[in-house]
């Protein structure tokens, strides 16, 4: 059997080993984001947020540290905790810091930026800058959600916020099942993309081209943020992608880490569909245009020229 060529060979070896370095990561983050959706109820965030709408964002911006969830679990867990009274703002702001800044992702960050160690912090606060920042826009530029905060509101027989039904443990751990396998393999299906794209992008394209995308920060920021969001990867994962993308500067990955957790194709779709094309128009350019100068402003901060 003749060996397979080098550039075969070096793109397995990419794939295989952003693969094996975040598939732990992801399936400890679905764990944990599972287990929150399944046990904790909305009204439990809702009793520590101040009244202030203001500092209730900066406050659920902070508990995004302490209550990480992934992406998939952020449209239904900020439909929940609207209707538990939480305004709209706070409940935005955690729905962008839980999966950014959480420490499942900070750690898989540092372990992934062994060589660069600053990226973890960069992208700690970076996250929580943007979440902030996209909660305290959305009180000048936001409306009700559609279905949710507004009087026609309906409230379902499986809401999970009114007791219309009994919570019990045989429920709640069905439920966590149900979450865990949903969320972990279309997870791992985003990461087979990510990790193919990002091995296709080291091994096929021309050193030329990169270097040309490369000469300017904000064109190369801008091109690693417009990747986030087409490969749809899970925050846990998507580090390992970013370092392996030894080509563009640490400004560019991290942007690349700052907006992936908050816009891609995979949560437009769900954003859509759960709160109408209304509320994308708002939301998606304030949402860019937040983690885009967050990364920026942080990584010339962190990681001058």
């Amino acid at each position: 059997m003749s060996e397979l060529p080098p550039q075969v060979n070096a793109w397995l070896v990419i794939f295989i080993g952003i693969w094996l370095q975040a598939v732990p990561f992801l399936l400890l983050g679905t764990i944990i984001s599972s287990t929150l959706t399944a046990f904790l109820k909305p009204q439990t965030l809702a009793r520590f947020l101040p009244r202030r709408t203001a500092l209730a964002v900066a406050v659920a911006g902070l508990a995004g540290i302490a209550l990480p969830a992934c992406e998939c679990a952020s449209v239904p867990t900020t439909r929940s905790l609207v209707r538990a009274g939480v305004p709209t703002a706070a409940a935005l702001t955690f729905m962008v810091a839980s999966p950014a800044i959480n420490p499942v992702v900070i750690t898989a960050t540092a372990i992934a930026y062994t060589v660069n160690p600053r990226m973890a912090v960069a992208r700690f606060i970076a996250g929580l800058l943007a979440a902030i920042l996209i909660g305290l826009g959305w009180i000048w530029l936001g409306r009700p959600l559609r279905g949710v905060d507004d009087a026609e509101s309906v409230c379902g027989e499986a809401c999970g916020l009114h007791d219309h039904q009994p919570r019990t443990m045989s429920a709640m751990a069905e439920t966590f099942r149900n979450e865990l396998t949903h969320d972990f393999i279309q997870s791992c299906g985003f990461l087979v993309i990510g990790a193919a794209i990002a091995a296709t992008v080291k091994v096929c394209v021309p050193i030329a081209w990169m270097q040309a995308l490369t000469a300017n920060v904000l064109v190369e920021a801008a091109a690693l943020s417009l990747l986030a969001v087409i490969v749809a990867l899970c925050s846990e994962a998507d580090a390992f992608m970013a370092v392996s993308l030894t080509s563009f500067s640490p400004t560019a990955q991290l942007a690349f880490l700052a907006i992936g957790p908050v816009i891609d194709v995979k949560l437009l779709a769900m954003e859509g569909g759960a709160f109408g094309a209304g509320f994308l128009k708002r939301f998606v350019p304030l949402a860019v245009c937040c983690c885009f100068i967050s990364a920026i402003f942080i990584g010339t901060l962190i990681f001058p020229s």
